[in-house]
């Protein structure tokens, strides 16, 4: 007879150390039928059980080459998503805990999209004008609306490529949810500030005239990560009053005059390599999420490398931080005992257009 489902409350108030037994427990009974995907703003608690860590693109890249029966993401819903879209069917993809959303990824949503298509049709063919792209930050049904007009999924590895791609194929671009992504991406394309102009979802035809539209080579979709965009120029003018030897790399969901004023700009994995391979003894100013930026300051310490944290004010991805050890105990516990909790579906139509939207991304990656 199949066991029952193990209750959460059972983990809810057990210490760390009795939660971390309990999934290293369960790992060892789940063997090869288990892989953890981990993304780098996890908290260190449970990024250490991760068989793959990475930013989105590496995870997304994971999630497709694995061969292992059940695929449990540290990270948030979108991410399960695409794990789920990318696997075999037989795969099941779990999200330790169901409330780990993106505050970016809720700012789109499909019916904002839709009538943002809706009201530019009235005015240009929408599929001979328009590439849309999301950035893989967003819910499964905008990829889905992507492959099915023509467009693609971007990361912040992958970006430039992308638009390239995208201004191959039609004259101007949608570029959905993340503004600031989209701004320095098309800015390092050489396409003027003028020509990249923000879409208000709850303003009529996005707040924009005919002509700003006619003029726009990319309409920005005005929606931010509420961690980056706490960032400001100024918390560089100070690191650089204090050490002006010092370098400043920012995540380009940063806003636009932080990236100006950094050294460097680029993704996750970007960061870490940069500051990894740079000269022992550098001090770094670093604008991307808090946890990522404490692991490189611990791992860079005997180096004599300095990494600190750009904001005075602390503070981690509240929506990431939900993945935790009790958790995360509860989903391993139930597989071991074989029982699912938390499976991330997407429905067969939509999965097969967001598969055809991250299969162009995949490809020109």
């Amino acid at each position: 007879m199949q066991s029952t489902v193990i209750r959460f409350e059972r983990f809810q108030a057990a210490q760390d150390e009795a939660c971390q037994a309990s999934i290293m427990a369960a790992r060892q009974k789940l063997g090869h039928r288990l892989v953890i995907l981990g993304h780098h703003y996890q908290h260190e608690s449970v990024y250490r059980h991760a068989d793959h860590t990475g930013d989105s693109l590496r995870l997304a890249r994971a999630a497709a080459a694995s061969d292992a029966e059940y695929i449990v993401f540290l990270g948030v819903h979108f991410m399960a998503e695409v794990a789920d879209i990318l696997s075999r069917p037989e795969q099941i993809c779990i999200l330790p805990d169901l409330s780990a959303g993106c505050s970016m990824a809720d700012m789109a949503n499909l019916a904002k999209v839709e009538r943002c298509r809706r009201e530019l049709s009235t005015h240009y063919d929408f599929d001979a004008t328009f590439t849309p792209v999301t950035y893989i930050n967003s819910a499964a049904d905008l990829k889905a609306f992507c492959g099915e007009h023509g467009g693609i999924v971007c990361t912040s590895s992958n970006a430039q490529k992308i638009m390239q791609w995208a201004f191959a194929r039609r004259e101007k671009v949608l570029f959905f949810p993340d503004q600031h992504l989209g701004r320095w991406t098309g800015y390092k394309m050489g396409i003027p500030l003028d020509e990249m102009v923000v879409w208000d979802p709850d303003l009529p035809l996005g707040g924009l005239t005919r002509q700003q539209i006619d003029h726009a080579k990319v309409l920005l979709w005005k929606g931010h990560c509420s961690v980056h965009q706490m960032f400001q120029p100024q918390h560089i003018t100070r690191f650089r009053n204090q050490y002006p030897e010092g370098k400043v790399i920012a995540h380009p969901e940063s806003p636009f005059e932080v990236c100006r004023l950094a050294d460097a700009v680029g993704s996750t994995e970007f960061i870490i390599k940069t500051i990894t391979e740079s000269p022992p003894g550098t001090r770094w100013l670093v604008g991307t999420e808090l946890n990522l930026v404490n692991r490189l300051a611990e791992r860079m310490k005997p180096y004599g490398t300095i990494v600190q944290f750009m904001s005075p004010l602390i503070c981690e991805c509240s929506t990431m931080a939900r993945i935790d050890p009790p958790h995360l105990a509860w989903a391993l516990e139930n597989l071991a005992h074989g029982q699912i909790v938390n499976r991330i579906q997407v429905a067969p139509k939509e999965a097969e257009l967001a598969k055809l939207a991250l299969d162009r991304m995949l490809e020109v990656s």
